[in-house]
């Protein structure tokens, strides 16, 4: 994947995230994933997972389903744990903050946001 592609997907993937339409973003956040996959980055994989399993949990929480909620929920928190990362645009530790608190009922869902020394690429 291009530099150019890459930064068109997570343009996409934000924009839907952040319109609640969590479907899609995960679709768009998967294909970033497969091309980090692809090149043998488990580390940064993982935290691109955890994006992808938030969207899900989110998706579970709009249609009731309190089982996929929590376990789709817990397993993003987890991966989503950790120091910030360059090789990951968006901004993680706010994100994942926001979506405990959500996942429990108290909060609005989270926004996926660029960090601010990654806008300049996009």
């Amino acid at each position: 994947m291009t530099p150019s592609e890459r930064s068109a997907h997570l343009t996409r993937a934000r924009a839907l995230f952040n319109d609640g339409e969590y479907w899609l973003a995960h679709e768009a956040l998967e294909t970033v994933w497969r091309s980090i996959i692809k090149d043998g980055d488990a580390e940064a994989a993982r935290v691109w997972q955890g994006l992808i399993q938030a969207a899900a949990a989110l998706l579970h929480r709009e249609s009731g389903n309190r089982h996929g909620v929590d376990t789709v929920g817990a397993a993003a928190l987890e991966k989503l744990a950790g120091p910030e990362r360059p090789d990951v645009e968006f901004e993680i530790g706010q994100f994942r903050a926001q979506l405990a608190r959500a996942l429990v009922g108290e909060g609005d869902p989270p926004r996926l946001e660029f960090r601010t020394d990654a806008r300049e690429r996009h």
